[in-house]
This record gives C-alpha cells, structure tokens and sequence, in this order.
C-alpha cells in the first residue's frame, strides 16, 4: 500500500471513527472555543489499523529527520508516539517513544519527561490534534527542559485554526498527516 493509499485509508478511519459533527449544541474544545466539528482521534489512534497506518505515513514523514525519540504530551501523543516506535522498528530504523507528563509527579524522579531519551537527543513532538497549538508548545517547553533537542513537531490532524502559527514560534518545522478541509471534504462527498 502507497502512503497516498495509506494516508486515504486513514482519513475514511478518522472520518469512521474520530469525527463528529453537529449544529446545535456546538462541541467546546479544550481552548474554551466552540465548534460545530469535534476530533477525538483516540479511537482511531488506538484501533490497530488505525496504529499501523498512522505508524508507517508518519515514519515516511520523517524519512528526512535525523531523530532518535517522539512524543509528546499525554495522552493524545502516546498511542501515535507508540505505533511510530514499533513501525520504525520493523523498518529497522527504530525511533523509541517518550511520554510528556501534563503534571509532574511529586514522588518518584519528578520527571516531567518519561522514557528512554537522554540530554541531547533529537526528538520529534507528536500531535494528535492542533487546534491552537498549546498542547505542542507545552511538549515542545518539557521537552528543551529535559535537554531533548526539538526537531519538529507532527500531528495527525490540523484544525487549521492557527494552531500550527503559533507553534513555529517555537520550532521550524510543522507537519500534519491531514487537514480539517481534507476531512471536511471527505465528510461532504460522504453526505
């Protein structure tokens, strides 16, 4: 299967799976603004096709990155941090998978950052949705803390509402495997 094919078949999943629409009452969104349209990717991120695809377009992706680690803030990067580190395995490029916790623990190592990176590391942030971009910029500022060099950051979907502005004023490079309109799109043709 092509990553055109694999990124098509993602996007029926998301629209299947992770996509709902409404007029009225609208969704409130975890940046207090409302919308007509709600992605909770969780339930295509941990569904086992969904893993696999999203695994092998976002290791495509990164065919030009020089990383070692990705993710990023709990819980919505962890499946798609996980699904990446197994794929990057079988194609014998492994890339390991991290954790940014949203509260550090108050026992134990107190690391705000889990996982096997090290000070130094090139690491990618990973996204499930970007709406505003605050998510990322949280991921990205634990991650610099934790000495992790950010190389970009990658998300699954963007809401295509600045989100993706407001992070490159933190790091270079933003990537989405689709878009609302691509969705939306989809969702129309659908209809």
């Amino acid at each position: 299967m092509t990553r055109s094919n694999m990124k098509q078949r993602l996007a029926e999943i998301i629209l299947e799976k992770s996509f709902q629409y409404r007029d009225n009452p609208p969704f409130t969104l975890s940046s207090g603004k409302t919308s007509n349209y709600y992605f909770n990717c969780k339930t295509t991120t941990m569904d086992p096709e969904g893993m696999y695809l999203i695994g092998n377009v976002i290791f495509d992706m990164l065919a030009d990155a020089d990383i070692s680690a990705a993710g990023g803030l709990t819980l919505g990067a962890d499946p798609i941090a996980n699904a990446l580190s197994f794929i990057s395995y079988q194609k014998k490029k492994p890339i390991k998978s991290f954790v940014v916790r949203k509260d550090v623990k108050g026992h134990g190592t107190k690391k705000a950052v889990e996982g096997n990176v090290t000070t130094g590391d090139r690491v990618v942030i990973i996204e499930d949705v970007i709406t505003t971009g605050g998510s990322a910029i949280t991921a990205i500022e634990a991650a610099r803390e934790a000495g992790l060099v950010v190389d970009r950051v990658v998300a699954l979907v963007d809401r295509e509402e600045g989100g993706i502005e407001n992070i490159k004023k933190h790091v270079d490079r933003v990537d989405a495997v689709l878009t609302r309109s691509e969705i939306m799109n989809l969702y129309k043709k659908r209809k």
